[in-house]
């Protein structure tokens, strides 16, 4: 592993009224500041103006994306933390996915996910196609919250954390070699795709 630590951009991707988002990625957050690999930065969709019309980059409304902008093209990996809406992610996902391009390209992308019976994992299966298409690179390990309202406690902490902080660990770890490798290879023949 790289002496340096992985720019890692946490995405809290809903920004629905009364979300349980933030519960679940401050835990995610205390998760990668234990991993002595990893220097996390949040990027809450809930607290980000979108414009009303996406296709131009400047323009009315789209100086908060421009600042989020930045901040991917420095990340050397993502993290997606995602409720399931229907089957599928949140719209304001997908815009400010649609909205960048090569801030994702020859990048490492994780999730955690959280919803009713299926934990989100619907969510992240949509994911994985867009991401694909985008040249990042999704990495196969997960965090998935089944019932999340019932998983944590008023601390906002998991009621049974042995389980999804060893999930953690692993999709961390996984991200960390995989933003290694990735940055080398960049480093080493420019991606041009």
């Amino acid at each position: 592993m790289s002496s340096a630590p992985v720019n890692l951009t946490v995405i809290v991707g809903s920004n629905r009224s009364g979300r349980f988002a933030p519960v679940v990625s401050e835990w995610f957050v205390r998760q990668a500041a234990q991993h002595e690999g990893v220097a996390a930065e949040v990027v809450d969709l809930g607290a980000v103006s979108l414009p009303a019309q996406l296709g131009s980059r400047s323009g009315p409304g789209t100086e908060e994306l421009a600042g989020i902008t930045g901040k991917f093209a420095a990340a050397d990996a993502f993290v997606v933390v995602t409720p399931e809406y229907n089957h599928s992610y949140p719209a304001v996902l997908k815009t400010v996915i649609d909205w960048h391009h090569a801030e994702w390209k020859a990048k490492p992308v994780g999730f955690v996910s959280y919803g009713g019976v299926s934990g989100g994992l619907r969510a992240v299966e949509h994911l994985r196609q867009v991401f694909a298409e985008l040249h990042a690179v999704t990495v196969r390990d997960t965090v998935s919250f089944h019932g999340a309202w019932a998983r944590f406690g008023e601390d906002g902490s998991p009621t049974e954390p042995d389980g999804c902080n060893a999930a953690a660990r692993t999709m961390l770890d996984e991200l960390c070699w995989w933003s290694n490798a990735l940055t080398a290879a960049r480093r080493h023949t420019p991606y041009r795709f």
